[in-house]
């Protein structure tokens, strides 16, 4: 039975790792002719290495990943760097790729996909249930899935062919075709004996679902219920009629929030004539937040997609790149506002060492904002309509924050430079409390902004709302205090 990894575990397995790469290396130097043992078991894949007698190391490696939940295998090939990752891979018993494969990333997943034939990936894949085959099917080459639709049978071919038609972001695209359906008019005792013709129930089964002979959904009786209703009750007595009900078509993300406030195990998924037709479990509503979570985190600082962290070169460039290219437009547009006023800056040293506190603290406030909008927007909170309250909110927060700091920040650097002038730290002041309106204003209007276009508000958020307070905190306080140098309200060329 696969044990949940523990840590020590994970490091016992690094260890033998370890040991197997240096028995790799041994034998390439002792024998390199040496040829693949014939002894391995049929279930397995032997190391796709010339002249690798299976050592010890090898065979104890192999007993100690059969023992290891998919999900952990997963882990550990996402730890490792691809030649390695490769060739424990060819460890792993060939019956439980599928289920490895559904566990991996995005990226990794690919990269050993690459590795594997056409007949490994469609053994791998007539393993799984349909609905994740689906999860896999734009991950694998075309002429796999037609070989996988042709070894299904019709019901399970036309249930493929429906999940893969969804959007991933739809309720259809985590959607479960195994159910356990019943009529509301037999008997408890019945339902029970019905069960215990299964060998066993669908995983998260929480509750049974009740149809007509249309196979229309009724209600639904939890199982809890049938352990302690009487047996010669009718199911129409004991279900509930009121149920949470999805249909395909529905957004994923209204999905997890309606399992999140009413706390479901499971709930019904139906077509528009009320037909059952599948069901969302909690497992794969958990798979889609983190999924979401991770991709969120992801867009925010600007990258496209989930990236091996042991990918090539290239595919790292060509993930980061575009991003880079808009913080260095960013960044010399910053360093021309800077250049702007060096000769304020060469007559107030101290211009220089202040500055970037503005720019800084303008980022801050406007990252904490942009965070607070992508959110509400996440979970349904806030609607596009909203924008001019929410405007009208962030700015006086803004207002309340600039004044407050900013005159902190003022009396600092009066102490810190009290030969320019208290009206140096009025400036800063001013400064701050300025940049912190503009940081709110784009922490507003970008997601806002972004969400009408069509476009996800989290993507290069933080890079956009941080570029315009740099520029923008650069540009308030040294024109400010370049106006007050001409005014003459505080002395230059001081030192602290």
């Amino acid at each position: 039975m696969p044990q949940v990894l523990e840590r020590k575990e994970l490091e016992d397995l690094q260890v033998a790792l370890h040991d197997v790469q240096e028995q790799l290396d041994r034998h390439r130097l002792d024998d390199p002719n040496s040829g693949r043992s014939d002894d391995a078991d049929s279930s397995d894949r032997t190391p796709q290495l010339a002249g690798i007698q299976p050592s010890p190391a090898i065979a104890a490696l192999r007993a100690a990943l059969d023992e290891l939940h998919a999900a952990d295998v997963a882990y550990i090939l996402e730890a490792l760097p691809r030649d390695d990752r490769l060739f424990v891979w060819n460890l792993v018993k060939a019956e439980r790729d599928g289920e490895i494969l559904l566990e991996l990333s995005d990226a990794v997943r690919e990269s050993l996909i690459l590795s594997m034939d056409a007949d490994e990936l469609v053994a791998a894949t007539e393993q799984l249930d349909t609905d994740e085959i689906a999860d896999l099917a734009h991950d694998l080459p075309e002429e796999v899935i037609d070989d996988v639709f042709r070894a299904l049978p019709v019901e399970e071919r036309e249930q493929l062919r429906a999940a893969m038609s969804y959007a991933e972001s739809s309720v259809g695209a985590l959607m479960d075709f195994q159910v356990v359906s019943i009529r509301e008019d037999v008997t408890l005792e019945v339902v029970s004996r019905y069960l215990r013709r299964f060998d066993e129930l669908p995983d998260h089964t929480d509750q049974l679902f009740v149809v007509d002979r249309e196979e229309r959904l009724k209600g639904t009786l939890p199982i809890a219920k049938l352990i302690v209703a009487e047996p010669g009750v009718l199911v129409a007595q004991a279900m509930l009629n009121e149920a949470v009900t999805l249909y395909p078509d529905d957004e994923a993300r209204d999905a997890a929030q309606a399992f999140e406030r009413y706390d479901l195990v499971s709930a019904a998924v139906v077509d528009q004539a009320g037909k059952l037709i599948g069901r969302v479990t909690v497992a794969s509503v958990v798979d889609f937040i983190r999924a979401s979570s991770e991709s969120e985190a992801l867009a925010v600082g600007g990258l496209r997609e989930g990236e091996d962290i042991f990918a090539p070169v290239r595919e790292s460039l060509r993930n980061r790149w575009s991003w880079l290219a808009i913080n260095l437009i960013t960044a010399f547009i910053a360093s021309r506002v800077i250049g702007a006023f060096e000769g304020s800056i060469e007559k107030l040293v101290a211009l220089a060492t202040l500055m970037p506190i503005v720019a800084g603290i303008g980022g801050n406030s406007g990252n904490q904002t942009i965070t607070m909008i992508v959110r509400g927007l996440a979970l349904g909170q806030v609607q596009v309509e909203q924008a001019a309250q929410l405007f009208s909110k962030e700015l006086k927060v803004a207002l309340v924050n600039g004044l407050v700091w900013g005159t902190i920040l003022g009396l600092i650097a009066y102490v810190l430079y009290p030969k320019a002038g208290m009206l140096l730290g009025v400036v800063m002041m001013v400064a701050m409390t300025l940049n912190l309106l503009l940081a709110a204003s784009m922490g507003v209007m970008i997601p806002v902004a972004m969400t009408k276009l069509g476009r996800d508000p989290a993507i290069g958020s933080s890079v956009m709302v941080t570029a315009v307070t740099d520029s923008g905190g650069f540009f308030i306080f040294l024109g400010l205090a370049t106006l007050a140098q001409h005014i003459g309200w505080f002395n230059t060329g001081v030192a602290p």
